[in-house]
């Protein structure tokens, strides 16, 4: 899985940050390394937080899957490892689900694709 780390200047860390963040993604998204291409981390500075007011953080995570278009969350928290730590965590939910939609509820896969030979006429009673 590939790992790419931007962030502005009013974030402080440079290498060692961006080391820090690959490897909790490496560790939180571990499951999902056959599925998830590449992660892109955003950190910026934001002037106010929509809680408290104050000065924060905002980290966003996109995910490229295979076959799948891009997954994007974000969080803000007043400090970097907050927000990523939270951000990493609705990105594992919406990965979760985003693999959940290509599965049935009996973890089959999907019927569309699938042509077994057999219709189902919606209009006769069952």
């Amino acid at each position: 899985m590939q790992v790419q780390v931007h962030a502005d200047d009013s974030i402080q860390g440079g290498e060692s940050l961006a080391q820090w963040a690959q490897e909790e993604i490496n560790a939180k998204l571990a499951r999902f390394k056959d599925y998830v291409v590449r992660v892109e981390v955003f950190l910026t500075g934001v002037d106010a937080l929509k809680t408290s007011g104050a000065p924060g953080k905002r980290c966003v995570l996109e995910t490229r899957a295979n076959g799948r278009p891009p997954i994007a969350v974000n969080a803000e928290a007043e400090k970097v490892k907050d927000a990523f730590n939270a951000a990493i965590e609705k990105l594992k939910r919406a990965v979760e689900t985003d693999l959940g939609k290509l599965k049935d509820k009996n973890g089959r896969e999907s019927v569309r694709g699938v042509e077994d030979g057999t219709e189902v006429d919606a209009a006769s009673p069952a």
